[in-house]
């Protein structure tokens, strides 16, 4: 069962999780969307740009943030309502992010949460907004 109900979860706990983001997984990604946009892919374009060098989709990012409330935290049984965010900075192909989710609100109404949601490169945020979940329920994995 997991712990981590509407009646169980509290304003400010929070999670967080780092995870490096290769070639290999932005290319899955293209792969698996048809987005292959040669900003994302195509270093010597990439090189070409503003930026540099490739950066990861946004979309690729939100998805982790996805995992992070499906499976880690609340974890099993959640199921998103909306995440909306603001891309605040690129993010290079082969950085480490850390991801953080954290409960903002209990809206008893709905029985939903709010979480704030942010990932990060080193101090700097790239990625800032909100989700709100329907938490597990009692009994879900």
């Amino acid at each position: 069962m997991n712990p981590n109900t509407y009646e169980a979860l509290e304003i400010g706990q929070s999670f967080s999780t780092t995870r490096v983001l290769t070639m290999a997984d932005v290319q899955t990604y293209a792969d698996l969307t048809g987005d292959d946009n040669p900003i994302h892919i195509d270093p010597a374009y990439a090189a070409t740009t503003r930026f540099g060098e490739p950066i990861v989709h946004g979309t690729f990012l939100l998805g982790i943030i996805s995992k992070a409330l499906g499976r880690d935290f609340p974890g099993p049984g959640s199921v998103a309502v909306s995440i909306s965010c603001r891309f605040l900075r690129p993010v290079p192909v082969g950085s480490e992010i850390t991801v953080e989710v954290r409960v903002a609100e209990k809206v008893e109404k709905y029985r939903h949460i709010r979480m704030k949601v942010y990932i990060y490169l080193g101090k700097k945020t790239v990625l800032g907004g909100e989700a709100v979940l329907i938490p597990p329920g009692e009994g879900a994995i």
